[in-house]
């Protein structure tokens, strides 16, 4: 008698087999061990019953008339709705090689005839593997989640501050005195940094959680440069820079497809950028020719700064 400790009774495992015989020893081994066991006689219902429930792992016949294990594994592992399911490919000693199983997203393989030791050795360390996976998705969910629940309840305060800093650097509640006015000033461009920093942080959790939609559009991006170009100069002729286009908007009319709040985001962000890390002189801003795929030209922004 095998010396194993009992599964877990929250594990679902599916038989697919076409021989009653291999399903009826399997599930009982299985059974016995208290995980919660499945049953499906070809490819067509075990995909079925996948779409249908939830499993933890898949013990998989290779040979079946049919629909056989290759094609079943590559549709599961093709389907990216489903969460990540351990597949156990079984197969008779006289079998082709499994390597194109394994090849096709297969994680371990077993042969027939089945021992009860090396049956559930296997089965447990495909269920660590798909326990291990599944606290590391639960654990990245939580971490999206806090970043944006995070992240949202930082701009909060940090709009409300950047408001009262505008009123107070506009006079609206008193005159300030010089020593004042600039410290405000100061106050009021680190706020307005990190309200951008938490900003870029909230775009890039959308990003990558999915549920930022681009807008794509035609975009003069000659016009959309000269635009953003004329929001920083204030910013440039703060810190007496001259803000340049090394560029002719009339003669040199570049059409993109692309979403034109997240472009003008981006070169906002370069621009500004620029004019923050250069000291003196001139921020010059030129469109570089950029070769791409499908005999098309596309258009990235350079920014040079340029020390006098």
């Amino acid at each position: 008698m095998s010396m194993i400790t009992q599964g877990s009774n929250s594990d679902k495992i599916l038989v697919v087999d076409d021989s009653p015989d291999n399903v009826f020893l399997i599930k009982t081994i299985l059974e016995e061990e208290g995980y919660t066991v499945s049953t499906a006689e070809n490819g067509i219902s075990a995909l079925a019953k996948i779409d249908e429930a939830t499993f933890d792992l898949v013990l998989l016949d290779l040979m079946m008339p049919g629909m056989d294990g290759y094609e079943v594994t590559k549709r599961m592992r093709e389907n990216k709705n489903l969460p990540f399911i351990p597949i156990l490919l079984i197969t008779a000693h006289d079998s082709p090689n499994v390597a194109q199983g394994l090849d096709l997203g297969a994680d371990d393989f077993i042969r027939k005839p089945v021992t009860v030791d090396e049956l559930l050795a296997r089965v447990r360390s495909l269920l660590r593997l798909k326990h291990s996976i599944d606290e590391r998705d639960e654990i990245a969910r939580q971490r999206e989640d806090f970043v944006s629940r995070l992240t949202h309840d930082l701009r909060t305060p940090l709009v409300a501050a950047e408001r009262m800093l505008t009123l107070l650097s506009e006079g609206a509640l008193g005159s300030l005195s010089a020593p004042m006015q600039e410290v405000i000033t100061i106050m009021g461009r680190s706020n307005t940094n990190l309200l951008a920093m938490v900003n870029t942080l909230l775009e890039v959790y959308r990003f990558e959680a999915g549920r930022k939609t681009l807008a794509f559009q035609p975009i003069d991006l000659g016009q959309l440069l000269k635009e953003v170009a004329g929001e920083l100069t204030p910013l440039a002729e703060a810190k007496q820079l001259v803000l340049l286009l090394d560029f002719d908007e009339e003669s040199c009319k570049i059409t993109v497809i692309g979403d034109r709040l997240e472009l003008h985001r981006l070169f906002t962000n370069l621009i500004g950028n620029a004019i923050k890390f250069t000291d003196q002189g001139s921020v010059t801003i030129s469109l570089v020719p950029f070769i791409a795929v499908l005999a098309q030209m596309r258009y990235i922004l350079k920014v040079e700064m340029i020390y006098l």
